[in-house]
Order: structure tokens, then sequence, then C-alpha cells
């Protein structure tokens, strides 16, 4: 019996001027539509930036779909396959940008590309450099390249802020990294503008390194924008994060099942089974509350007014 993963999903994205965004959205969105794909496909007049999921003779249809188009000839698609989609629809949005930073930056005077195996042997060579993470938090705590330098910011558009942390170190060589090089393109040209000398970034992001070394100085996995929440892009990372209730190995992530809180949170299953799901005490009892309620509402009580039964 054939076990094999049917889907197929590729993650894209390129810095180009785009004149009409969303007479672009309108005739992307058909194309998509036409060929049943899933996904979330972000377009403004500095690019496109997308995932989607399909089979592999949908997905092959879209890559030369959008390649046929010059301005994308040469776009990289990074792929990996998995046993479901991880999207329940099609997206294709205009937006201000690709991604977020609400900063008018040169996307001609980014960082230099270091290919996978020249990233590697940097490491082996024991050359003196910063390896520093552009994705958010919740991100590197459950993968992140060894030694790397993970800033605590929760999205994209607060690594100005973060980057004032690494004011003494303008003229250190810093590589840059993400899931797919979408944020190192950016955040390199912000560092470049704020005086920054010796900045790379890694060519293609997380995904293709471990592509194509797995094994080696990655640890962890990786988080996707997603169903999926975590990407096993290399088998052998190991785990890195703990449960936020037992402080056990877990790269579980779900979201706190209380609605007031929803934040996204490492549990192992046994914890999610015994705290329903909730990453504190004060959300589970907060989470049950709010289910007495429903219940006495089903039944037709009344509750007082500041909600206590």
């Amino acid at each position: 019996m054939d076990t094999e993963p049917k889907i197929h999903v590729i993650l894209f994205y390129k810095f180009t001027e785009i004149d009409n965004p969303e007479s672009f959205v309108e005739s992307h969105m058909d194309f998509c539509k036409s060929e049943s794909l899933l996904g979330k496909i972000l377009v403004a007049k500095e690019g496109i930036n997308g995932s989607l999921s399909g089979s592999k003779t949908q997905i092959e249809k879209y890559k030369s779909h959008l390649t046929s188009q010059e301005q994308f000839s040469d776009i990289v698609f990074k792929e990996e396959t998995s046993t479901f989609s991880p999207f329940k629809k099609m997206i294709v949005r205009v937006k201000k940008e690709i991604i977020r930073m609400d900063r008018e930056l040169d996307l001609k005077k980014t960082g230099r590309y270091i290919s996978p195996e020249e990233l590697l042997e940097l490491y082996e060579s024991g050359e003196d450099f910063i390896m520093l993470d552009t994705r958010n938090n919740y991100e590197s705590h459950v993968g992140k390249f060894k030694d790397a330098l993970t800033p605590d910011i929760e999205n994209f558009r607060d690594f100005p802020d973060a980057l004032k942390a690494f004011e003494d170190k303008k003229h250190r060589k810093i590589v840059t990294y993400c899931t797919g090089g979408i944020r190192c393109e950016k955040a390199t040209a912000y560092m470049i503008e704020q005086g920054f000398t010796d900045v790379y970034q890694l060519r293609d992001g997380i995904i293709n390194f471990c592509q194509q070394y797995p094994d080696t100085i990655w640890e962890g996995k990786c988080f996707v924008f997603d169903q999926r929440l975590i990407s096993d892009v290399d088998p052998e990372g190991g785990t890195i994060s703990k449960c936020v209730w037992c402080d056990e190995p877990t790269d579980r992530y779900i979201n706190c099942k209380n609605p007031l809180c929803d934040d996204l949170i490492v549990m192992c299953e046994n914890c999610g089974s015994i705290n329903r799901g909730c990453c504190s005490e004060e959300c589970v009892e907060s989470y049950e509350r709010a289910i007495r309620i429903r219940s006495r509402e089903r039944q037709g009580y009344k509750y007082k007014q500041n909600g206590e039964l």
C-alpha cells in the first residue's frame, strides 16, 4: 500500500514591482480556483508572498503559470510534502506590504546571500560571527540554528526595535535567517540602512537548508504559518521546547482553550488532557467557568449579573 504523502506544499516570495496589485489578485485568484488550489497569497506593489497546497500535478501547474510571467521567471519555490492539506480555503489578497515592517526600504540594497553549503562551512571554520534569527519568539522557541541569537519579538514589525540591542555590533559579521527568506531580505535592507556593514542572509531559508543538510546545525522543529504549525524539516533536529506545565520536552503547539487567552503554547498531550488544553490554572478556571455558564444557559437557568454560579 502506498503510504507516501499526497499533498505538496510550496512556500515562495519575490520582491518585484507589481503595477496593479488589484488586477493581479483578481486574475491570480481565478487561476488558483480553476485548479482547486488551497492556500494564501499576499500581493503588494513590492511583490508576492505565498504558500499553497495541492497535488503534485496542481502544484506543478501553478509553478508553470507563475514562472511564465517574466518578472517571476526566476522565483524560487520551497517545497514540502504533507499527509493532509494545511489550508482550508484559497485566499489571494492585496496588502500594503507582503511582509509587514512599516518602513520604506530600498530592497535593492540587502544583505549578501550565503548558501546552505557556505553557512555550514562557516560554522565548521570556527570564524567569529553572529547567527541572527529574524523570526518571532514563538518560532525560535521550537527550533533554531546552533548558537543563534533569538530576539524576543512577537511580530516582524518589532524587529527594528529589537535591533537596537545590536548597536555595538554594527561591524561584526552577521548572518540572518528565517523560514523561507523573505524576512531576512527586508531585515537586512533595514540593517544596512542603519549602518551595519557585514550583513548576510541565508539563501532560501531554513526549509531549504534542512533539506540539503539534515542532522547538522539545525536544532528542533520549524514553525510554519498553516494548520500544521510545526514542520519536521529535520527529523534528527530533536526537540528543544518544553511543556508549559510539566517542563518535559515536546514540540506540540496549540492555542490555549480559554478564549480570553488564546495564546499559542507548547503543551504535551498528557498535560493538555489534564488541564483542558489551558496554559495556566487561571485559564483552566476561566475556561471551566465559561463552560458552566453555557451549560446553565442551555438549560434555561439564570445566573448572577457578575457571572458567579
